[in-house]
């Protein structure tokens, strides 16, 4: 029995991808335009913001007392990893509750654990080339110089008087 419990284990291990990978897929997925592929990828970041909302305190706490002082390095990381867990967390819940609503691809939070308010890295992926439309044509240019002065207005005519009578 515990041959088998070792072996399953061993072959999880190997079989298994890397978290990284699965992440910035989740990422990816969930930035796309495409509803369908947009719905399960929100779905799955969400989850995985919320099942990992912990490991924010855990990375945060350590880094911070590896970097500064033992005890201000300490409460400095706890505190950046409760608020970096907290919002993960929240992030994760409104992926999770709007993943079904189209054009609206939440709020997402950095792949790192090192600092959950650095660029996710993740480049939304493009549209599909069925759906997008040639860019609309402008003419916008900015001045280089200052406008000219306007021309002289001519006296305007004496308005007319009426009278009115029943």
């Amino acid at each position: 029995m515990k041959r088998w419990f070792g072996l399953v284990a061993v072959s999880v291990l190997i079989g298994a991808s890397p978290a990284w990978a699965s992440r910035t897929r989740v990422h990816e997925m969930a930035e796309s335009p495409r509803w369908g592929t947009k719905f399960g990828g929100m779905l799955g970041r969400g989850a995985l913001n919320v099942v990992t909302s912990p490991v924010d305190i855990i990375t945060n706490t350590v880094n911070e007392t590896k970097s500064g002082p033992p005890l201000v390095g300490t409460l400095t990381g706890l505190g950046k990893g409760l608020g970096c867990g907290v919002l993960r967390l929240g992030s994760g819940a409104v992926d999770i509750v709007t993943s079904w609503v189209p054009g609206f691809n939440g709020f997402p939070v950095s792949d790192s654990y090192d600092n959950c308010l650095a660029s996710s890295g993740v480049a939304p992926m493009p549209p599909p080339a069925y759906e997008s439309e040639p860019a609309p044509a402008t003419s916008w240019e900015s001045p280089n110089a200052e406008p000219a002065p306007a021309p002289a207005a001519e006296s305007a005519p004496a308005p007319v008087k009426r009278k009115w009578t029943k």
